[in-house]
């Protein structure tokens, strides 16, 4: 008999913890080789995290609701063979991660970008000189407000044994340089009315609305209040403007009707409108190649890979935006497959944490809930998003040789939200009518 630790897996560069959500298996409980022992969830996705070994639990190192570091263990497997380590890798019971979170956009490949340097002191990695823990996201927030340690430091945490989250961080910077302040801690005046905008994230919490009869009060989940402090932060960082631009998509429709069934019976797979965008976006792309960048403080990152991602509604009413990596080098059968294993594992909840991270741009349908069109937040560090609306049927003119006529043809609505700190309304309403182009020009007889 040997006893074996089941370690926290490294879940991409940017993950340095996780949440223990629940456990799957009870002390005592028999484990067979690969099988689910627990569920954590990151600021990313929830997971499950399985044993390389087979055995039987013998306990847990940590609660429902602990928060792990990566690399610790989580729990005692006694095995039968003594031959088994008494540690698995990091990395044993999940892929590493391809590409960075975009929380890091920096890790990212992109030749022409700038390293960046912090312009306060820099925290490090993990603790500081106090002993506090600081999650990566919580440095990366701090580190672009112009936060040091010993600032931080000073802030409360509502975190297990006092960690400062990121709602806690978001809190205080709304209230940063207000009177209630320490002096010394005090945001530099230039400064201020950027940190002031996210103060509006604090209204619910500090909210004296009193419910009225009848009135069911539910509580945000864990992944909503995720998103719900992302949108926040994204509205408060960058000056959305949205463009809009209407296609005819008619040939495109009448090619996908003729072509869907025959594709499904070869390939097994059912071909979407959106493959076919995510296409058409990957092509303007490399068009704009100023689309595809990220912003960290002042510095402008240009990536080499067009990485789409694609926000999937999940049966909760959440929402994750999985990515199709590199989806310029992939042929309109590789996207559509792509996107249906994505979308199926989103459903499920059985994405990895690779499948959500390295996003540079985004694409939203929000057309599949009947939406004519929509203004979509961007998806942070990114600094543009696309909304494609309901492909409906409509009266146009339609210019012939004999002279112009009244058909009925199928339109749909792009909307375009980009970052105006960086994107120009010439570029960014570019980019969308180039999306538009390439779907208007499409090929009644193209071969898939």
């Amino acid at each position: 008999m040997a006893q074996f630790e089941l370690l926290l897996p490294k879940m991409g560069e940017s993950v340095a913890e996780a949440t223990i959500t629940q456990w799957l298996k009870q002390p005592g409980d028999s484990i067979a080789m690969d099988e689910s022992v627990l569920t954590i969830a990151t600021d990313k996705v929830d997971s499950d995290v399985p044993s390389p070994v087979a055995g039987t639990l013998v306990k847990w190192l940590y609660e429902v609701n602990d928060v792990v570091q990566v690399g610790q263990a989580l729990a005692l497997v006694e095995t039968e063979s003594g031959s088994a380590s008494a540690t698995a890798p990091a990395s044993a019971a999940a892929p590493q991660a391809s590409a960075s979170a975009p929380a890091a956009p920096a890790a990212a490949e992109a030749p022409e970008a700038i390293p960046f340097v912090p312009t306060t002191e820099a925290l490090p990695v993990g603790r500081t000189s106090s002993g506090r823990f600081y999650s990566p996201l919580v440095r990366s927030i701090a580190a672009k407000e112009g936060l040091g340690a010993a600032e931080l430091d000073q802030i409360p945490g509502s975190g297990a044994d006092g960690r400062l989250n990121k709602a806690d961080l978001l809190a205080y910077l709304a209230n940063r340089g207000s009177a209630s302040a320490p002096a010394a801690l005090a945001a530099p005046a230039v400064s201020a009315p950027v940190a002031a905008a996210p103060a509006a994230s604090s209204t619910p919490k500090t909210s004296s609305y009193s419910p009225q009869e009848g009135d069911e009060i539910i509580e945000m989940d864990r992944l909503r209040k995720l998103i719900a402090d992302h949108m926040v932060m994204s509205k408060s960082t960058s000056p959305h403007v949205t463009s809009f631009v209407e296609a005819d998509v008619t040939n495109l429709v009448r090619w996908r009707d003729n072509v869907k069934q025959a594709f499904e019976k070869r390939e097994g797979e059912k071909i979407t409108f959106t493959p076919i965008f995510i296409e058409a976006v990957a092509k303007a792309i490399k068009d704009f190649p100023l689309i595809n960048i990220s912003i960290d403080g002042d510095k402008i990152y240009r990536h080499k890979n067009i990485n789409i991602g694609m926000a999937t509604a999940l049966p909760t009413g959440n929402l994750i935006v999985p990515v199709i990596k590199n989806a310029d080098q992939l042929n309109l059968s590789g996207i559509t497959k792509q996107v249906n294993a994505l979308a199926n594992r989103a459903r499920t909840n059985q994405l990895k944490p690779d499948d959500i991270q390295g996003g540079t741009y985004t694409l939203t349908n929000v057309g599949s809930f009947g939406n004519v069109m929509g203004t979509p937040i961007i998806n942070q560090p990114q600094v543009a998003i696309l909304a494609v609306g309901a492909i409906r049927k409509m009266p146009a003119v339609v210019e012939t040789p004999e002279g112009d006529m009244i058909a009925i043809r199928h339109k749909i609505i792009l909307s375009h939200s980009y970052d105006h700190r960086v994107v120009d309304g010439a570029l960014g309403g570019m980019f969308v009518r180039r999306v538009a182009d390439y779907l208007e020009a499409w090929d009644v007889n193209r071969n898939i």
